[in-house]
């Protein structure tokens, strides 16, 4: 057992997996975890046979009285691949659960339920923005509340070149205003683009966003209007694989960060780690390894990151067998 994880365990956390070899699906990925109004975690990914395939659907967990209940289907509502769900607690307590559907990613289509009784029971899935194609609200990462009530969506869309763009809903997720996409200069970030924002809102109206890239590095962007425009995207000293990252501000003036740290386009998913910034994302200090499996076939990747009661919550895909979810207490953290 490494050092941080007995840390996580003596403050009364722990690093567990959701399921274990007895799931009912081959491969699983890009999971996305929740706590809901009464403190339960909910943890949800897809599953099937491998990604992209036509029985790949979404799949749920709760964790009762210490334990994960087995995985059910949350979602399956066509002969497509199911894609990247992402949960969500609204500022009302009700949690959401977004994800995407279709065969190909450039034309996925983007679906939405809800529960009010803390994940047990589930809304029928209704299109977040009808007759939409490629992409609409969170692509991979969570909605942040701002200070002025709005829900902001990291969203992006990969129809060709990669473009990053922001999702702001003033109406609970009824309806849904779309930014620019984020201006790229492509003499110098090369390559496809960025996609798969994280944002978060550093003082009212003021917000930012990391992006995955193909240069070997994390870029970024800013908003000074609540997300609705966005300065042109710029690079940061952050090495980046090609593969998700998420950032989560703590309320206290730290931002923590979960990613590869892998400064080479679609390189290794290991390691795997959990980093803190006290700059607004200006620099960042290794908390941890989460994972740190030297075999570069290994895969701890599309981690999400959110706030507890207790502390932090971190779920991520281990190896495509498994979700491990880390539960850590502030003092853990301190």
């Amino acid at each position: 057992m490494e050092e941080f994880e007995r840390r996580v365990e003596a403050a009364g956390g722990r690093a567990d997996f959701v399921f274990g070899k007895d799931r009912p699906f081959a491969q699983c990925h890009a999971s996305t975890i929740e706590q809901t109004a009464d403190g339960t975690l909910v943890a949800a990914w897809f599953g099937g046979t491998k990604e992209k395939d036509d029985d790949v659907g979404i799949w749920i967990s709760r964790r009762v009285d210490g334990a994960w209940t087995p995985p059910v289907t949350a979602a399956k509502i066509e002969a497509h691949a199911h894609w990247n769900p992402v949960l969500f607690t609204d500022a009302e307590g009700a949690t959401h659960l977004f994800f995407k559907v279709g065969p190909e990613i450039p034309h996925w289509r983007t679906h939405w339920m809800s529960t009010e009784d803390n994940g047990v029971s589930w809304s029928a899935p209704l299109e977040l923005v009808p007759g939409d194609a490629g992409g609409r609200g969170p692509v991979k990462n969570k909605p942040v509340i701002l200070s002025d009530g709005a829900w902001l969506a990291p969203a992006s869309t990969e129809l060709g070149d990669w473009k990053p763009f922001a999702d702001r809903s003033e109406d609970r997720g009824k309806t849904w205003a779309r930014s620019a996409d984020f201006v790229i200069d492509k003499t110098v970030l090369r390559g496809k683009g960025a996609i798969q924002p994280t944002f978060w809102e550093s003082s009212p109206g003021n917000v930012h966003a990391l992006l995955r890239t193909g240069a070997g590095r994390v870029w970024r962007t800013d908003s000074a209007d609540y997300g609705r425009t966005w300065s042109p995207v710029y690079a940061t000293p952050l090495p980046n694989n090609n593969s998700g990252l998420d950032v989560l501000a703590f309320g206290d003036g730290r931002l923590f960060m979960v990613y590869n740290p892998v400064g080479v386009n679609w390189g290794p998913r290991t390691p795997l780690d959990l980093a803190v910034s006290t700059d607004n994302g200006g620099t960042w200090t290794t908390v941890a390894h989460l994972e740190n499996d030297p075999d570069p076939d290994s895969e701890y990747s599309y981690p999400a990151i959110i706030r507890t009661k207790a502390g932090i919550a971190v779920s991520y895909t281990y190896n495509r067998d498994t979700v491990r979810c880390w539960d850590i207490p502030l003092d853990a953290l301190k």
